[in-house]
């Protein structure tokens, strides 16, 4: 079988690959790095074509999850879990939970260095089956006094990030009459259109599930059949999906002043970063524009503040993220190069050699 990704460069502390002793489902946990602390990142339940795509997956996020919570401030280290579920396949109800107690033993062997919360295609409820085995979890369900479904802070970051990107390529942060196109209406990316809508926005979106078009109808907002997304004019482009949408031909075609979105790992290749700003699209970086979730799971696991004051600071990834900006055009790189050497200063102050891709 023809793999869909290699496998990145290994710069990881640890990975465990097993076997669920419950579900049979292959678990892939990756602890990218703990120079900054316990790494905090979520847990991923998907399908793949081949459990060595998960591999690969599970590699790349969590090396973005120690960039993300570096260039944070979070004094907390970068990993990942995917439980990768065959194509084809539908899990029950009763193999889920044993997916996710057999992800509670992966997670606990690595004796606290590694904290998993929910993630695409898992829940806080599902988060709660893994307390079972661990407690090296967050995010768990209100109803138990947990801190819940991080979706909402993660689109406040998104959104004051979307009002700086606005604010370096307009001259203002207002959203009002902004031509906008969000592709993924999930959690995060249909609080954003709501919002947005709101407040006036001309929205474009679409989402891989047709379900998703009532949303759109209800909003106002224009549907376009997923693929052709980035073909519409607009002033910012927000890849809410999954990963990989920005390849090279997406980036030739895309017909947007800016790229600013939740999806972890948007660029297909790292390259597109150049490819965008050769073409004088500014990009956002991804794992500063949607690092709202991280920030409110960790400070509210440590009870570091009041829930207003995590808020807040979630809020303030806008000033962040126009700090990027101000520091890519004063160095002459992209925005992503910026972001990544505001992570890598704050790695190399954290008492050990980093180990960055």
């Amino acid at each position: 079988m023809t793999h869909h990704h290699p496998l990145p460069d290994f710069t990881h502390e640890r990975v465990e690959v097993v076997t669920g002793r419950r579900s049979g489902l292959i678990i892939a946990v990756a602890l990218h790095s703990s120079v900054l602390g316990s790494a905090l990142g979520g847990a991923r339940l998907w399908t793949y074509p081949h459990w060595s795509d998960g591999v690969a997956d599970v590699l790349r996020l969590s090396a973005a999850m120690t960039l993300k919570n570096a260039a944070a401030g979070l004094d907390a280290g970068g990993g990942k879990s995917v439980i990768v579920v065959p194509d084809g396949a539908t899990l029950d109800a009763e193999r889920r939970r044993a997916a996710f107690l057999d992800l509670g033993d992966t997670v606990e062997s690595f004796h606290g260095l590694y904290r998993t919360a929910e993630d695409v295609g898992s829940t806080t409820d599902d988060m709660l089956v893994v307390s079972e085995r661990t407690d090296h979890v967050v995010g768990l369900p209100d109803t138990v006094g947990g801190s819940g479904e991080p979706a909402g802070p993660t689109s406040l970051g998104v959104y004051e990030s979307l009002r700086a990107t606005l604010e370096r390529i307009t001259g203002s942060a207002d959203v009002a009459g902004r031509r906008i196109t969000i592709s993924g209406l999930g959690q995060v990316g249909s609080r954003l259109a709501v919002r947005l809508a709101a407040e006036g926005a001309a929205l474009t979106v679409t989402d891989v599930n047709p379900a998703k078009r009532d949303l759109a109808i209800d909003l106002g907002a224009d549907w376009v059949s997923p693929g052709s997304e980035h073909r519409v004019a607009a002033d910012v482009f927000v890849p809410a999906g999954i990963g990989g949408l920005l390849t090279d031909d997406v980036i030739d075609d895309l017909d947007a002043a800016a790229v600013c979105g939740p999806a972890n790992n948007p660029l297909a290749e790292r390259e597109g970063a150049d490819r965008l700003a050769a073409r004088g699209i500014l990009y956002a970086p991804d794992f500063v524009v949607n690092a709202g979730g991280v920030i409110y799971l960790d400070l509210e696991a440590k009870h570091l503040g009041t829930r207003s004051a995590i808020m807040d600071r979630v809020a303030a990834i806008g000033d962040t993220v126009r700090r990027v900006f101000a520091e890519a055009e004063a160095r002459g790189v992209t925005p992503l190069a910026a972001a990544e050497g505001l992570a890598a200063e704050r790695l190399a102050a954290g008492g050990r050699k980093a180990a960055l891709v």
